[in-house]
């Protein structure tokens, strides 16, 4: 076995800090990955049908890496495993004019790209859907007849305890003296360790994507003993492996550009911001760096009813990337400051503040790190306004229950501590957000251990939801269902005892 496995990932331990990501992961249920495991193909298939041939860079190092294996005398046969869109298959029928390229892959619309594509050719690729964990490869090729096979990236989107049937299927079309390339990713590598702060853990070094594709992480030792297993070792095969993370960027031509533009019509404060690309959100820590729901919905009941913040000090809380709810409360209140604790979020917020506003609400919106319970931060907030902040923000900041007690805390040291007679005048704090791993009670018994008290809630249907509540007054008779994207959102409205 010859190993050229690379490791280019210098590990680096975070310092501990709060965020509104959690820390652990509890995995993914079994509901779901039943769920991920039946509908597979479903999930390439809408990949490829989102993405076309645009997402994956053509695979030219491929000649750089393994000329060996494809040149020589005689007619090289070439199996293909996961052909995609054909990044392989064409870079290789371009470089050897020799070779034949049998192209498969368990999506259709793959298969149907690399038969659209301008240099397919049917004496010189064979492309057909075949699933290689049920599908028999039998039925497409003859017997040993095989001289490489290539799985690049191919393998992690199986199933573990499928592997070794896709070897199986391998094994029947490879000559005796034939070769295995493969190349996928590797345990420890830094998408692995992104994934660690979400609940995306299927089993051991398996995590599902946030679009329902899969990605496994191999060790050597996991690989030599899945080959070795199915009779495929070093006296019969050569088997080459590299899994560097190099690789995988050379692999992936969109990482060099990973965000996309959100436009937020809010009638008259229409606002455009760069946010994480979907395609890389589930690789990334921060949440920071996506926009949630919560935040659509606060910006718009802010753009519609300017007299929450109008010439009031107001601080969010957990702003993120976008910021849309500073953006627009900035044009009525006096002082408007967002805060995050992530830097990468804050300098892309910093972007998008730049390219939303004008003076003088540009120089108005200041930025400030903020990491709830961090007493070098919340004194720099202070130092900069002394009296507090008469309204606090927060959406979608309640997710990870270790946060929730600094949360309030840090609330309770930045809000004015000046009451009003009048209840929609009293210093406030208003959360907007989805119940997901931290309940109602929990977030009560946290708010009154910080001297707040509920004052008002809403939940999208609610049959408690009251006309002449404070809330219900911020929408309209059409009840907003425009800027209302799931019903699981709630609002609760907080003041000092």
């Amino acid at each position: 076995m010859e190993s050229n496995t690379e490791n280019n990932v210098k590990q680096q331990q975070p310092a501990q800090r709060i965020q509104i990501y959690p820390p652990t992961t509890t995995g993914v249920s079994p509901f779901w990955i039943a769920k991920y495991e039946r509908d597979a193909k479903k999930y390439w298939d809408q990949f490829y049908r989102r993405h076309q041939d645009k997402f994956f860079k053509d695979r030219h190092y491929l000649d750089k890496e393994w000329d060996q294996y494809f040149s020589g005398s005689g007619r090289k046969v070439i199996l293909e495993v996961g052909c995609g869109a054909g990044n392989a298959v064409f870079p290789l029928i371009a470089t050897y004019p020799d070779v034949f390229v049998y192209a498969c892959d368990f999506s259709q619309r793959a298969v149907n790209l690399v038969k659209a594509h301008k240099e397919f050719n049917e004496t010189r690729v064979s492309a057909f859907v075949c699933d290689l964990t049920s599908d028999d490869l039998g039925k497409h090729i003859s017997p040993a007849s095989v001289d490489v096979v290539t799985m690049i990236f191919v393998l992690s989107a199986v199933s573990p305890e499928k592997m070794p049937l896709v070897l199986q299927n391998i094994k029947k079309v490879l000559k005796p003296n034939g070769y295995v390339l493969f190349r996928d990713y590797a345990v420890g590598d830094l998408a692995q360790e992104r994934f660690s702060t979400k609940d995306q853990q299927i089993s051991e070094n398996f995590y599902v994507r946030g679009d329902g594709t899969r990605a496994f992480y191999f060790s050597n030792e996991f690989l030599t003993s899945l080959f070795k297993e199915q009779g495929l070792d070093a006296e019969e095969l050569d088997f080459v492996v590299d899994m560097s993370e190099g690789m995988a960027v050379e692999m992936f031509g969109a990482l060099t550009n990973d965000t996309e533009v959100i436009e937020i019509e809010l009638g008259g404060c229409d606002i455009k911001i760069k946010v994480l690309s979907k395609e890389y959100q589930h690789t990334c820590k921060s949440t920071g760096l996506m926009l949630w729901e919560s935040a659509r919905l606060m910006a718009a009941i802010l753009a519609r009813n300017p007299s929450i913040v109008a010439g009031k000090r107001v601080l969010e809380l957990g702003s993120g990337c976008g910021g849309i709810c500073s953006m627009v409360a900035v044009r009525s209140a006096s002082i408007m400051v967002a805060t995050d604790g992530d830097r990468t979020a804050l300098e892309l917020l910093n972007q998008n503040i730049i390219s939303n506003l004008r003076p003088p609400f540009l120089t108005k919106l200041v930025i400030k790190k903020l990491e709830w319970g961090n007493r070098d931060d919340i004194d720099a907030i202070k130092a900069m306004n002394n009296e507090g902040f008469e309204v606090i923000i927060g959406t979608d900041v309640t997710y990870i229950p270790d946060a929730i007690l600094p949360l309030f805390s840090t609330a309770r040291e930045l809000i004015s501590s000046n009451k009003s007679a009048e209840k929609d005048q009293a210093p406030a704090l208003i959360l907007c957000h989805i119940f997901r791993r931290v309940d109602e009670p929990s977030l009560l018994s946290a708010a009154s251990r910080y001297g707040f008290r509920l004052v008002d809630k809403w939940a999208k249907g609610s049959p408690n939801n009251e006309s002449q509540s404070l809330i219900s007054s911020w929408f309209p008779e059409n009840n907003f269902e425009e800027h209302i994207p799931t019903s699981a959102l709630n609002i609760m409205y907080f003041q000092l005892d």
